[in-house]
């Protein structure tokens, strides 16, 4: 290839690129931490609480079955002498099956508890998408960023629009207007 080949090239790879950049430095961006926003609204704090509150709920009831299981597993140990092998044998399966049966519980517990947050949080979560959707479109922003999810490493403090979504989210519900701001809220 020729230099006058090579420049003509480079001419219109700078013609095409210049425009583009430009159009970048215009773009505005922000970042939510949206962990961090799920735990401070205040929809979010009671969500938790709730959500807590069944869960201790469940783990007493479990934790009292197998205390119980517990108990009649050391009396069996006791009795077993006592007893004739076939009654032992049945004892030990019907206790062995009250144990698979309370780990199952157990289970189904998990899922029960991943299902129940799951109905607590989307509501929430909608709540939060239209916060952060108004704030972008006042602010003029292109793009706003989920700060740990999105593989966002590093960005100004600037941009981080955390506080202004809780604010916000916390003063949509009837409170008054002018709600305190948030520390370290993005400054206007």
């Amino acid at each position: 290839m020729s230099l006058r080949s090579k420049l003509s090239v480079l001419a219109l790879a700078l013609s095409l690129a210049v425009p583009t950049l430009a159009a970048a430095a215009d773009l505005k961006m922000g970042y939510v931490d949206y962990q961090r926003v799920m735990l401070e609204v205040d929809d979010g704090k009671s969500a938790k609480a709730r959500l807590q509150k069944w869960l201790e709920a469940r783990q007493k009831e479990i934790d009292a079955q197998q205390e119980a299981l517990r108990k009649e597993k050391e009396t069996l140990d006791k009795q077993a002498s006592a007893m004739s092998e076939e009654t032992r044998i049945q004892k030990a399966t019907d206790l062995q099956k009250k144990v698979y049966d309370l780990a199952q519980k157990w289970e189904k517990s998990r899922g029960e508890a991943a299902e129940r947050e799951r109905k607590e949080m989307e509501p929430i979560i909608a709540k939060i998408d239209g916060v952060i959707r108004t704030i972008a479109e006042r602010e003029g922003l292109a793009m706003v960023f989920e700060k740990r999810d999105s593989g966002l490493v590093y960005a100004l403090n600037q941009y981080d629009l955390t506080n202004e979504v809780i604010r916000t989210y916390n003063s949509s519900k009837g409170k008054a207007k002018d709600a305190p701001v948030a520390k370290d809220a993005p400054k206007k």
